[in-house]
């Protein structure tokens, strides 16, 4: 391969004023330096020969069966986007003053008073209420006290009208008896047997004057003697009174009483 060397007018104007060693210098570089670099491209693969032409493209179409395109779907909601919450501002602790020592102690013994008067009150209701209680027993003994009473005096009222009106009764026999003067009586005879052993007692007859006078159904009532029953029921059926006149009309007079005393003289 053969180095060409290009001359210009700047060369040669430079060439007349230069020495010749530098201008053989100069030439034998640049004819090294293209030999340099022309051995570099052979080594890498370099050839002179002209680059073959590519063959044409061939276009090959081919019928192909898609398939049916799918029901179109709805996209998923997007959901909703959170506002994040601020964060809750942060407070700071209060700084705890100073415990003043005469203070604490002021509302210890305020707390001591309260305390007292708490505990006060609590014992002046526990008071109150074993005095209402008091008051209650006692009230309910008063009330069972007076009805006891009460009752006790109507059993006495009870027994002094059941005596009044027994009392009215003998009286109302008596004044009978006395309206009634018996025409003729005559006196039991004493039972030797109650003679014997020395017995003592009265004995009251119950009967009733007849029209006539007469003495019917006599009987002899409770608190008599064995031993004077038959005598007494005697001596009464001899007795004969004066009738009874009533608005013009003779009458009974019942419940009449006689009572014979047996003393030994």
């Amino acid at each position: 391969m053969t180095a060409m060397t290009m001359h210009s007018p700047l060369m040669t104007t430079q060439r007349s004023g230069r020495s010749g060693f530098w201008q053989n210098s100069l030439a034998a570089s640049l004819a090294v330096a293209l030999h340099g670099i022309v051995l570099a491209l052979l080594v890498h693969g370099w050839s002179p020969d002209t680059p073959r032409a590519d063959p044409p493209a061939v276009l090959r179409t081919q019928l192909v069966m898609l398939p049916p395109a799918p029901p179109l779907v709805a996209p998923p909601p997007t959901p909703a986007l959170v506002e994040p919450t601020p964060p809750e501002p942060v407070v700071a602790a209060p700084v705890k003053p100073a415990v003043d020592p005469q203070l604490q102690a002021q509302k210890l013994e305020q707390a001591a008073l309260a305390r007292k008067r708490v505990e006060d009150k609590k014992r002046d209701l526990q008071a109150e209420q074993q005095r209402q209680r008091l008051e209650s027993e006692q009230r309910s003994r008063e009330a069972e006290q007076q009805r006891v009473a009460e009752q006790q005096a109507q059993h006495a009222e009870q027994a002094r009208l059941n005596a009044e009106r027994a009392r009215q009764q003998s009286a109302q026999a008596a004044a009978n008896s006395r309206q009634y003067l018996p025409l003729s009586k005559e006196a039991p005879d004493y039972p030797e047997r109650a003679l014997d052993k020395h017995i003592e007692g009265d004995c009251t007859v119950e009967y009733t004057v007849n029209p006539q006078g007469k003495i019917e159904n006599p009987k002899v009532l409770d608190g008599c003697h064995p031993l004077f029953i038959r005598p007494s029921l005697a001596a009464a059926n001899t007795f004969r009174y004066q009738p009874k006149v009533v608005d013009g009309q003779v009458v009974s007079v019942p419940a009449v009483r006689n009572t014979f005393h047996y003393r030994i003289k």
